[in-house]
């Protein structure tokens, strides 16, 4: 009988994140209660932190001060989440350059800063406050929750690393955690057969409850799975993000393991939204942030999407005080549903699926397929050297990084160096070199690719 996982779902991991002063397992008790609420009774919610939000974000940044002052609005007119329209969206390019403008003068102040992994090719970096973080982990248990995912379970992560931290301290402490929390992380960008053999043997042993996993990745591992007969397990649920879903991909992950629940997220607010039971669409994570889907008419009006709509994904994260996003403009596209509820009975609004989201395949040097995630994982820690980066892959099969440096005409040296073992252990056999460019121009479409794999022409 499994005795440690009951203990930490009910003991340790509590006793744990309070002893860290992290309000994680009351914030996730009292989401389980509100996803119940009417859609109406989430909406007030969302209107009572929006206002506080909006009242911090002008007595206390420059930023929306000025934006404020400049349209004739005060705090107090933001009544309701539908007034969020009398601001204009954030772009990325605005939030870069508005960076310290948006940066709280009073407390709570940011204690955590990330760079996003710079899906459009050109990383923003993030800061927030502790009331914000605590938030973002509750969300993601409980979206989590919905696959029957709890606190305690073995979890098999499929995942892509990034590299290894050069601190021994922090690598210990890192793999004493996973240890203690039951996750097995698996590295998912090789795909060729010996490291999908190697990631079945370690399934094996593990014997996860749960597999988180990216949805290329999980697509990849199933295929192979099924291709040679291999499962000899019960159902494992599959928790799928940062790519999207396809059908094809989803039957073979539930042939494979069990049932597949999509989710989506980025790294600036992290789970926007999660596949409950009814596996129809995503439920929102309304508590945490207030998600709009944006279409932009040819005369520049800009309107929510219509039921069964494609719209521009916008965010506003209801509790980052310290450094305001108020309709950040994530670069994903996404469908909008109707006001119909839901068949498990939650109230949250749903939207999906995602579009926008998937990336090129890439070879090594066998031929092997990579999944070009890989350099999305490298430039998320490396952001503060580079502000731009495309890779590409040539019909040859050579591959070359272009990069846009942070400061100079180069990369510094450990981070150069960093980037060609990072390659070399990824894309073996590949020929590969870094380019050194003023700009990387984006698509008549206005997006960046970060990964371009060349056709041959047809």
């Amino acid at each position: 009988m499994d005795l440690y996982g009951p203990l930490l779902e009910k003991a340790l991991f509590p006793a744990f994140e309070a002893a860290r002063g992290r309000p994680t397992v009351p914030l996730l008790r009292y989401l389980q209660g509100t996803e119940r609420w009417s859609p109406e009774q989430l909406r007030d919610l969302q209107a009572g932190f929006l206002r506080r939000l909006i009242r911090h974000a002008y007595l206390h940044t420059a930023y929306y001060r000025e934006l404020l002052d400049d349209r004739g609005l005060r705090p107090e007119d933001f009544d309701s989440i539908e007034a969020l329209a009398q601001l204009p969206l954030l772009d990325r390019d605005t939030v870069r350059t508005s960076f310290d403008a948006r940066t709280s003068g009073a407390p709570p102040r940011w204690v955590i800063q990330k760079s996003t992994s710079g899906t459009t090719g050109q990383p923003v970096v993030v800061k927030y406050n502790a009331e914000s973080r605590h938030w973002r982990d509750a969300t993601r248990w409980r979206g989590y929750g919905w696959a029957s995912y709890r606190i305690g379970m073995r979890a098999m992560h499929y995942w892509g690393a990034g590299p290894a931290s050069d601190s021994w301290v922090k690598r210990q402490k890192v793999m004493i955690d996973r240890v203690l929390k039951r996750d097995l992380y698996v590295d998912c960008t090789p795909r060729g057969e010996t490291a999908l053999t190697e990631a079945v043997t370690q399934l094996r042993k593990f014997r996860p409850q749960v597999i988180v996993a990216y949805s290329a990745g999980a697509a990849a591992l199933a295929r192979f799975v099924n291709d040679r007969g291999l499962r000899d397990w019960d159902d494992i649920p599959v928790i799928v993000g940062a790519e999207r879903l396809w059908p094809h991909d989803r039957e073979s992950i539930v042939q494979a393991f069990g049932p597949a629940f999509e989710t989506y997220g980025c790294r600036e607010v992290m789970l926007i939204g999660a596949e409950c039971e009814a596996h129809a669409g995503m439920h929102t994570s309304m508590e945490t942030m207030i998600v709009e889907l944006i279409v932009r008419e040819p005369d520049g009006r800009v309107r929510a999407a219509k039921p069964g709509e494609t719209g521009e994904v916008a965010i506003t994260d209801l509790h980052n005080l310290a450094c305001p996003m108020v309709r950040y403009i994530t670069g994903d596209l996404a469908v909008a549903h109707g006001s119909s509820p839901c068949a498990c009975g939650r109230g949250l609004d749903r939207i999906g699926p995602i579009e926008g989201r998937v990336t090129d395949t890439m070879r090594d040097g066998a031929g092997n397929p990579v999944n070009g995630l890989v350099f999305n994982i490298l430039f998320g820690v490396m952001s503060h050297v580079a502000r731009k980066f495309q890779v590409i892959q040539r019909l040859d099969g050579s591959i070359v990084m272009k990069v846009v440096p942070n400061g100079g005409d180069q990369l510094p040296e450990k981070e150069y160096r960093a980037i060609h073992e990072f390659a070399a252990k990824y894309l073996p056999g590949a020929v590969f070199a870094i380019e050194y460019v003023d700009d990387i121009p984006l698509t008549a479409a206005g997006k960046r690719k970060v990964v371009v794999v060349e056709k041959p022409a047809a």
